[in-house]
């Protein structure tokens, strides 16, 4: 299983480095950002210093959208650091929850997602592409060139197109039960669609967070660290149940029965431990969807979910313990898990 890194590009961009650095000298082998222009600092700029100061460290948004950044801009930003550090970008893209609606837009529709995850990848990929009737290719890409593109997916008609189109699939929680129920979703729109469902690369992206022992004090200290994570997702789960509703076997009752106490979400908490909007996260969530407790409890947890398909767990490290997080995944989880 590959491990990666989820960090928020807030200042100074050093810290995030640093922190990045450390995940590859204890193992991890991805290092992604959130992408959101008004909330944090740009990551494309970030992701160069990442590069030049690991060897190894594949580096990408979790997420970008194809709402903010016009297509050939990001394809052209992708291949010129794969030309700079060798081929060590993924494209992760999703509709733009943040990123559009705090700069007063709407997300974006799976249809742009469709037709801006084939003009990227082909672009950064060296190939032409057609760009509402105009043909583009970038000259200057050199042979060999590549760029995977990994979407993000709750719902039925998302999973059912990262099946079908994606090279990945990121799923932002760590539930066991929708973890099965999502991955084999994609993996059985990939095999309708003509395609080998090993191609399609599995990454769940959740909060992780270590403690000493499994006390109940080190627990309840671990989930209130970690519960804005249930705030985030339930962002996602209110925009499907709007979609699709709550009942109608669309989307999991296991997905929705929790953001029933949603009130609302403030942006200017996003992805952050102090959020005060995910009060009605209960302890029950948090546990279901990050990994927190004892080393031992993350192990189980991870073999889980590589008994599952999943290929990458990517920590989301927003919490007061990230060089411990990281530390003792690269000392005891990631050998215990790949060994």
């Amino acid at each position: 299983m590959d491990f990666g890194l989820v960090l928020q590009t807030d200042p100074p961009a050093s810290k995030v480095i640093s922190l990045m650095k450390r995940a590859e000298r204890n193992g991890f082998t991805y290092g992604w950002t959130f992408d959101s222009a008004v909330l944090w600092q740009e990551p494309f700029v970030i992701y160069s210093q990442i590069l030049a100061n690991t060897s190894k460290l594949k580096v990408g948004p979790m997420v970008t959208n194809p709402g903010t950044r016009t297509w050939e801009v990001t394809a052209s930003t992708f291949a010129t650091l794969n030309d700079m550090f060798g081929n060590r970008t993924v494209c992760g893209i999703g509709r733009g929850d943040s990123a559009m609606r705090v700069a007063g837009r709407t997300p974006n529709t799976l249809a742009r997602i469709s037709e801006a995850m084939k003009v990227i990848r082909a672009l950064g990929s060296g190939q032409e592409a057609d760009l509402g009737g105009t043909v583009i290719r970038f000259p200057w890409i050199k042979e060999g060139a590549e760029l995977p593109v990994w979407m993000a997916a709750y719902g039925p008609k998302a999973l059912k197109m990262t099946g079908e189109e994606a090279d990945g699939f990121i799923l932002q929680l760590s539930d066991l039960y929708l973890t099965e129920y999502m991955v084999k979703a994609v993996k059985d729109a990939a095999v309708a669609a003509g395609r080998d469902p090993s191609e399609v690369k599995i990454c769940v992206a959740a909060p992780a967070y270590v403690t000493a022992d499994d006390s109940p004090e080190a627990l309840a200290h671990a989930r209130e660290q970690c519960r804005w994570f249930g705030g985030m997702v339930g962002n996602h789960v209110a925009d499907l149940v709007s979609k699709y509703g709550s009942g109608g076997g669309l989307v999991p009752q296991e997905l929705t029965d929790y953001i029933k106490a949603r009130e609302g979400y403030d942006y200017s908490h996003h992805g952050r431990a102090d959020n005060p909007d995910t009060a009605f996260v209960p302890d029950e969530i948090v546990d279901r969807f990050c990994v927190i407790g004892p080393v031992e409890k993350h192990i189980e947890k991870l073999n889980a979910l590589r008994e599952l398909g999943v290929d990458q767990f990517a920590v989301y490290d927003m919490h007061d313990a990230q060089e411990a997080t990281i530390d003792a995944y690269g000392a005891e989880i990631i050998p215990a898990v790949n060994s």
